[in-house]
């Protein structure tokens, strides 16, 4: 799956981070999509890469999951560090 897919399964992922993520997300829907793309990037890179998974090539659930997950670590590193 190319960047712009993961651009796009960042924003759904962003949004489904931020409504899975327990406590006080101060931050902004803007700022959630691009954290979400951020994390959803990094996810799929990580699992691709790193791990070597799997091959991610299409949106399906198992890509969603990375990219909500990769979301959610993002957006809780954002939220420890804003909240200093």
């Amino acid at each position: 799956m190319g960047i712009l897919s993961w651009i796009i399964f960042g924003l759904l992922a962003g949004f489904l981070a931020k409504w899975i993520m327990p406590g006080d997300n101060n931050s902004s829907g803007i700022t959630t999509m691009i954290l979400g793309i951020v994390g959803a990037i990094g996810g799929g890179y990580i699992s691709s890469k790193l791990f070597g998974v799997a091959k991610i090539s299409s949106f399906n659930l198992g890509s969603l999951i990375i990219a909500v997950i990769g979301a959610m670590a993002v957006l809780f590193v954002y939220n420890k560090i804003s909240n200093r």
